[in-house]
């Protein structure tokens, strides 16, 4: 599944509506709303979680996985070392790393991107991807319908 920085993942593509998403992967395996009221949708098979966003029209705007497929530029991410993590992003020109440690778990975060690398015992064990904003400080939806 390769990811897609500001867009999505592989076919998902930030914007998309629950419909959209449907027609690409079939019913959630589990759908819930949390406490902002945005709706959840879990496929286990594919190792991901979706928020669809309450308040702009229920669109698809953050994924969370542990997918072992997933790519970044061609690289498998999923249970590289952080400091791997770290040059792979260095070398495509994506500098700005901010690092904050939870216990044993350190997070990896791109604010231009928004893409963040949760890394445990050194290994990074899950990716989460957000929409952008534009200038306007609106979300960037990439999908048109």
């Amino acid at each position: 599944m390769k990811i897609n920085p500001k867009i999505g993942i592989g076919q998902l593509v930030f914007g998309m509506k629950q419909k959209d998403v449907v027609a690409l992967f079939g019913n959630p395996d589990k759908q819930y709303k949390d406490d902002d009221q945005n709706i959840i949708y879990v496929y286990n098979n594919h190792k991901m979680r979706l928020t669809f966003y309450d308040d702009e029209d229920l669109r698809f705007g953050y994924i969370i996985s542990s997918n072992p497929d997933l790519e970044l530029f061609s690289e498998k991410i999923i249970g590289k070392s952080g400091s791997d993590v770290e040059q792979l992003l260095n070398n495509k020109g994506i500098k700005s790393i901010e690092k904050e440690s939870f216990d044993t778990v350190e997070n990896y975060f791109n604010e231009s991107n928004w893409m963040i690398f949760q890394v445990e015992y050194d290994q990074v064990i899950r990716f989460e991807l957000g929409a952008v904003f534009n200038d306007k400080d609106e979300f960037d939806w990439k999908f048109k319908a």
